[in-house]
């Protein structure tokens, strides 16, 4: 039986965030745990945190195929089995190449498959609904990708939240922050005037210099930190996390931290809402209107404010968000999406 060989094609830079190239790194520890030979197919531009990842698993990082013909190429030159397709960027029709050339294909998608011919789609957002048979569809938070360090990170039980005087809370938005949104809500946070301990993940440089600037009221410690191994354990010992609505949700949902999300970027606003309203995390908002001038913003900001004060507050309301997180998520959802690509291959190929 030889072995099986994976490649994951996806990107990762200051503007596009690394959320598809962790997700796609779950997967690949899943297939690396099995004794499959891994490689990612992509950059990984001005990202230190993200390349450091991929070496650490011993994961070789090639240039990425663009056309269909190059992904094809591409995997014949390297003998893949499996190929991982997670990008808005690529031509839909590589998939549907990759599948004819005998490699089985796996399109992990958000709400849209952009006709996209793919073996398997995978869409891990909760209650989604997508264009694709059901035969090759793995849909919502029980396929969700979660890294190792995450996994571990996971408590037995729904942890329990007590009253707290100083809050530690833990701010991260995406590997990289690509929208900026750190010091607009540490803003909303410190408006709040509440004591809190808080920690944000600083991704770019420039964040850092705008979140030194923001002012801070008596009892509110601010501690800025460069993205991080150690963010899952971070999470596990925040009593509130604030987060973008994106990849990460499933991660603070499996570790069962009471978060609340912003929505920073349009492709999140369906997810948003639905986990907002099954009541697995609270929500902040959309960040354009929290920075917006005038009465939308005012509007905006005061609804954050009530959301973020109730929760500072309110042990028994961090308590059941955790409670409802924890349940979502259980941790096994990469798992069950190896299981199903494995499943295609020909025993020829296994």
């Amino acid at each position: 039986m030889r072995t099986v060989r994976v490649g994951l094609r996806c990107d990762a830079g200051p503007r596009r965030g690394v959320g598809h190239l962790v997700r796609s790194l779950a997967l690949g520890e899943e297939f690396l745990a099995r004794g499959a030979r891994v490689e990612m197919f992509g950059s990984v531009e001005s990202v230190g945190w993200a390349a450091a990842q991929l070496a650490a698993r011993d994961v070789p990082l090639r240039p990425g195929p663009q056309t269909p013909a190059e992904l094809v190429e591409t995997a014949r030159r390297h003998r893949l089995d499996v190929m991982v397709l997670d990008s808005y960027e690529l031509d839909p029709a590589g998939a549907g190449a990759l599948r004819a050339a005998g490699v089985v294909t796996l399109a992990i998608v958000d709400g849209d498959t952009r006709g996209q011919e793919a073996d398997l789609y995978l869409d891990q957002n909760l209650g989604t609904r997508i264009d694709a048979p059901p035969s090759r569809l793995l849909a919502g938070a029980e396929y969700a990708l979660l890294r190792d360090s995450v996994v571990a990170a996971r408590p037995p039980v729904p942890p329990p939240a007590a009253p707290v005087a100083r809050p530690r809370v833990l701010a991260f938005f995406g590997g990289t922050d690509a929208v900026g949104a750190a010091p607009a809500l540490t803003r909303l946070l410190f408006g709040t005037g509440h004591p809190m301990e808080l920690t944000v993940v600083v991704g770019r440089a420039e964040i850092g210099v705008e979140l030194a600037e923001v002012t801070r009221g008596p009892d509110q410690l601010l501690r800025p930190i460069p993205p991080t191994d150690a963010l899952p354990a971070l999470i596990r010992e925040a009593d509130l996390v604030v987060s973008a609505a994106g990849t990460s949700t499933w991660e603070l949902c499996c570790v069962g931290a009471p978060a609340a999300l912003v929505c920073v970027v349009d492709n999140q606003r369906e997810s948003y809402h639905r986990v907002v309203a099954h009541g697995l995390a609270a929500g902040v908002g959309e960040l354009p209107e929290l920075t917006a001038e005038g009465p939308v913003g005012e509007a905006a900001r005061a609804s954050a404010d009530r959301t973020l004060s109730g929760l500072l507050t309110s042990p028994e309301r961090r308590a059941a968000l955790s409670a409802r997180a924890w349940s979502a998520v259980d941790g096994l959802g990469r798992r069950r999406v190896a299981d199903a690509v494995l499943a295609l291959l020909a025993p020829t190929r296994a």
